[in-house]
């Protein structure tokens, strides 16, 4: 037999099995059964399914969420799809946030997602509606894998079971549904703020601090600045244990914050340079958000819209239904239950301030957007992971006082099987609220993701699809054939169109529309009549048509174009919610209309893609 280099003889296991060491190699040692037996039994204790499971789950999720969520905000497509489009394709629309005067967006993030746009032109049977659902189905996969991620350090730090809650919070929910494939820079700073919480919460294997901080600083620099506050209760927390520590681990906590905040400041020099190079001037992005956002002279954002308190506690209700209510209530039901609880408080202060610090960063983010005008639903996209986390938290919390088989108490008499049916039909309830506000998402706004297909039979090239007021509907370029352009024809809106990118070929011939200057962009909103043409150089219109409404007078410059048959012959028309007839809970959700009053009914309208005759 070969020598051992550990100077130990091998284990008479590993004789019987045949299986010798040589020099150099490491040694093969034989597990017995029921030591395997006893680690998939200690995996499953911790996370009750596998990991790809847990994985799979999450994928499955956000791949029906790639195929059919609706593009929510216009946000979306103009600031984001559009100048992807004009990297991968070389025209595009522009906003003012692009224009070199202004600098208000990362060419970085742009050009990330424009690679993986580009990757689909080397499978088979490529087109541009492709490389728009190919770079969704990159955005699934890169979401489902940061969520499992935080769900395995959430089983890891806490239990096996607020992990499947989490899963079952974000599986089901149109929340999850919106932002999970939203190419948005809230959608990224979620990503990211999932693994670098999942860092923060999994101290096994050592304090992570640098590596969630780094994560964390991505999310900031490459998606939206303020979604690195997100880590502001993780880091007091460090800062508080180390103030309370010897100097030894102080000085450990320091060098892991510098840490972190050197990862910061490398991303941020990474992003300028890219920057620099697309805006041909040094620009620190980051910063030109925040001061926008916060010290602007013209009006910042607030000039597109502000909204009540409420906003996003009825959004979230709608998003999130009963993890919501969940969510808000964790704290209070955590504190109680700290309250009751026959341990010794002394004894579990450090895991009990642990969990404040879990709890603290939704209620942190819900009070601080809860207090600007401006409000939007994507910018609740980054707190969504930790809405889940509350929510499972507080429903654990509920379950274990629920379970109590004490026969002194009153719920120790309620029948094990009558506790479990309880339990599954508010489960069932929030699955199916969730299930019914997707479904009715979907139906009754996805045919502006499906009008234009005709277009590839029927369009030629340097053709033009023109829109009035429902320039905010646009998809995006990529549901356009090659070489045909989006413009405006004027309706009754008065603000700022978006631009378009120059095709101009000069300095290096690359993409020298991100740094020309432009004109008729401005930062306040201000309508510029250059945007519109004529509507008779539209081959394709475009518009939106409510014939239920019957005879009402319509704005001068929004009439019914389809009714002009003389002018314009229909290529298609889609179903189209009529929101503004149609009740507010059939608005919200889908509801069986056979068995609704009629007031409950939907109403609906016509999405159409009109050819102007010659």
């Amino acid at each position: 037999m070969a020598p051992n280099p550990t100077g130990t003889k091998p284990s008479s296991g590993a004789e019987d099995a045949g299986q010798t060491s040589t020099p150099g190699t490491k040694k093969r040692e034989f597990v017995h059964p029921a030591a395997k037996h006893a680690r998939k039994k200690a995996l499953k204790d911790t996370f009750a399914i596998e990991p790809i499971t847990a994985f799979y789950f999450f994928l499955a999720a956000n791949l029906v969420a790639a195929l059919f969520s609706p593009i929510q905000d216009c946000d979306e497509t103009f600031n984001y799809w559009e100048p992807t489009h004009y990297l991968s394709h070389g025209y595009g629309l522009q906003t003012w946030e692009y224009s070199p005067d202004y600098a208000i967006r990362s060419w970085l993030y742009i050009a990330l997602h424009a690679v993986g746009v580009n990757l689909r032109r080397l499978l088979p049977r490529s087109s541009k509606v492709a490389e728009f659902y190919f770079l969704r189905y990159i955005l699934a996969f890169a979401c489902a894998l940061c969520q499992t991620l935080m769900w395995r350090a959430i089983c890891l730090a806490l239990n096996a079971r607020v992990g499947l809650l989490f899963i079952f919070a974000l599986v089901f929910s149109p929340g999850n549904f919106h932002a999970s494939t939203a190419f948005l820079p809230s959608s990224f700073a979620m990503y990211m703020a999932m693994v670098g919480a999942a860092c923060f919460l999994n101290w096994r294997g050592g304090i992570k601090t640098s590596q969630a901080m780094a994560w964390f600083a991505v999310g900031g620099v490459l998606g939206w600045p303020f979604a690195a506050a997100l880590c502001a209760p993780f880091v007091a927390e460090e800062l508080f244990f180390a103030v309370v520590s010897d100097i030894e681990r102080r000085f450990e906590c320091f060098i892991r914050i510098f840490r972190g905040i050197a990862a910061a400041i490398l991303f941020a020099a990474i992003d300028s340079a890219i920057n620099t190079f697309f805006y041909r001037k040094f620009e620190i992005v980051t910063w030109n958000i925040i001061k926008y956002n916060i010290f602007s002279k013209t009006g910042g954002p607030n000039l597109y819209g502000t909204e009540p308190w409420d906003f996003y506690f009825k959004n979230l209700l709608l998003n999130f239904n009963i993890w919501f209510i969940l969510a808000l209530l964790s704290l209070p039901i955590f504190l109680l239950q700290k309250l009751f609880s026959r341990r010794n408080p002394g004894e579990t202060f450090q895991s009990g301030l642990r969990t404040v610090v879990f709890l603290t960063p939704f209620y942190m983010w819900l009070a601080i957007f809860t207090l600007q005008p401006h409000k939007e639903e994507r910018f609740m996209y980054p707190a969504y992971p930790f809405l889940a986390l509350n929510a499972a938290l507080a429903m654990h919390t509920l379950l274990a006082a629920f379970g109590n088989a004490d026969p002194a108490s009153l719920i120790g008499r309620i029948p094990s099987r009558l506790k479990l049916v309880a339990v599954a039909a508010v489960l069932l309830a929030a699955m199916d609220l969730g299930l019914a506000r997707i479904w009715g998402l979907y139906s009754a706004y996805h045919a502006p993701m499906a009008l234009y297909a005709p277009l590839k039979q029927i369009g030629g090239l340097e053709d033009t699809v023109c829109f009035g007021k429902d320039w905010y509907r646009f998809p995006s370029s990529f549901f356009l054939p090659k070489d045909m352009h989006a413009k405006w024809v004027r309706s009754e809106f008065r603000g700022l169109l978006p631009g378009e990118f120059s095709e101009a070929r000069t300095g290096f011939g690359f993409w020298s529309g991100t740094w020309l200057p432009t004109s008729g962009l401005n930062d306040r909103n201000e309508e510029d009549p250059g945007k519109y043409v004529d509507l008779r150089s539209c081959v394709f219109l475009v518009d939106t048509r409510y014939p239920e409404r019957g005879e009402q007078q319509l704005p001068p410059n929004e009439p019914d174009y389809a009714k002009d048959v003389d002018r314009w012959e229909v290529v298609q028309c889609l179903p189209f919610l009529d929101a503004e007839r149609t009740h507010f809970l059939a608005r919200a959700m889908w509801l069986p209309e056979p068995f609704v009053p009629d007031w409950l009914k939907r109403r609906w309208g016509e999405h159409c893609l009109l050819k102007q005759r010659r």
